[in-house]
C-alpha cells in the first residue's frame, strides 16, 4: 500500500508510517493540483496540512484512495463532500495541536493589551516612546470565547489562572462541563455585551461562515478586542475594518484570512491589529504531535481498518 504526502509534515509523521511494513512512503512536496490528479491512482492514502487543496478532481481521479489525512485539525482545504461520495474516508487530528493555537490566542491578548508590537516597532526605529506605549491589564477582564472545545477550553483555563472572568458561547457543551473548567455559559448577545476580549475558537462551517459580521460586531462592547486564530470567514474582514476605523472595535489579532496569503492588506495595515501568517500550530511540538497522529492513524486504517478522528460518514 502506498501513502502520498504532498505538504511538509515532520519528520516523525514519515518516521511512523514507515514501522508499517505493508506502507510504502512517497513524498512529493508542493506539487499541483493536475499533477496529483495524474498520479493519485496509485495510492491508497493521501496526507496533507493546509497547502495542497484536496478537490473534488483529485478525490474522483483517486481510484484506489481510502483515506485522505490531515495532519491537523481543519479540513476545510479538502472536499469533504466529493470524499463521501466517492467512499473515501478524511480524517484530523483534533487536540493535537491545541496547546500550541491556545497559546498563541493568549499571546495575543497580551500582545493587544500592552502595544507590544507596536512598542517593538518604535524601538527598531531607535525611538524611545515610552508614554504612550501605555497599555492595560486582562486580568479582571471579561474574556468571551466562542467555543469551548479543545482549543477554546485551553484558553479558558488559562485565562482563569490569569484572573480574568471567562464566559463563552458554544450550544454543544454542557453547562456543567463548562462549570467544571470555572468557565461560566451565556448567551451569544449576553457575551457580546459583557466581554472586553473576544477570542474564537470555532470551525469554519456553513453554520460559523461570516458569523461575526456587521450585525454581531454593532452588539459588542465599545472597545473590545477581537481575537481570531480559528479560521478565516469566520470574521467578515471588511466590517472588522470598519469596526476597527470606527474605534467600535479597539484591536484585533488575526492569525487566519479568508484568502491566504490576503491579497488585500487593509486589515492587516491597521495601525491597531496585529496580524500573523496563520501560525497557531505552528510550534516544534504542535507540529511533531499532528504528524505521529496522522501517520498512526493511516496506517492503522490502511493495515487493520481501524477508523479513528473521521469527519464523514460513509457506507462500506
Amino acid at each position: 500500500m502506498k501513502v502520498l504526502i504532498t505538504d511538509k509534515v515532520a519528520q516523525e509523521c514519515i518516521d511512523e508510517l514507515n514501522k508499517f511494513k505493508e506502507i510504502k512512503v512517497d513524498l512529493q512536496i508542493g506539487i499541483s493540483e493536475d499533477e496529483i490528479v495524474k498520479i493519485i491512482a496509485d495510492y491508497q492514502a493521501l496526507i496533507v496540512r493546509s497547502a495542497t487543496k484536496v478537490t473534488k478532481a483529485i478525490i474522483d481521479a483517486g481510484s484506489n484512495l481510502k483515506v485522505v489525512g490531515r495532519a491537523g485539525a481543519g479540513v476545510d482545504n479538502i472536499d469533504v463532500k466529493a470524499a463521501t461520495d466517492k467512499g473515501v474516508w478524511v480524517m484530523n487530528t483534533p487536540g493535537a495541536n491545541a496547546s500550541a493555537v491556545a497559546e498563541l490566542a493568549l499571546g495575543m491578548m497580551f500582545a493587544l493589551a500592552r502595544h507590544i508590537a507596536k512598542a517593538d516597532a518604535s524601538m527598531k526605529a531607535s525611538k524611545w516612546e515610552k508614554k504612550i506605549f501605555s497599555g492595560t491589564e486582562i486580568s479582571n477582564k471579561v474574556l468571551g470565547l466562542v467555543g469551548i472545545g479543545n482549543v477554546g477550553s485551553i484558553v479558558g483555563r488559562k485565562a482563569k489562572a490569569l484572573g480574568m472572568e471567562v464566559l463563552a458561547f458554544d450550544p454543544y457543551v454542557p453547562a456543567e462541563k463548562a462549570e467544571e473548567m470555572g468557565i461560566t455559559l451565556v448567551s451569544k448577545d449576553e457575551l457580546y455585551k459583557k466581554a472586553d476580549y473576544i477570542s474564537i475558537h470555532v470551525p469554519k462551517s456553513e453554520e460559523t461562515k461570516a458569523s461575526i459580521n456587521k450585525d454581531v460586531l454593532s452588539k459588542m462592547k465599545d472597545g473590545v478586542y477581537i481575537v481570531n486564530c480559528a479560521r478565516g470567514g469566520i470574521v467578515v474582514e471588511k466590517d472588522l475594518l470598519e469596526a476597527l476605523n470606527s474605534g467600535k472595535v479597539k484591536g484585533a489579532a488575526v492569525d487566519v484570512f479568508e484568502a491566504e496569503p490576503p491579497a488585500d492588506l487593509s486589515l492587516v495595515k491597521h495601525p491597531n491589529v496585529i496580524a500573523t501568517p496563520h501560525i497557531g500550530a505552528s510550534s516544534e511540538e504542535a507540529q511533531v504531535n499532528v504528524a505521529v497522529m496522522i501517520a498512526r492513524q493511516v496506517g492503522d486504517l490502511l493495515t487493520k481498518n481501524i477508523v479513528v478522528n473521521v469527519v464523514n460518514s460513509i457506507e462500506k
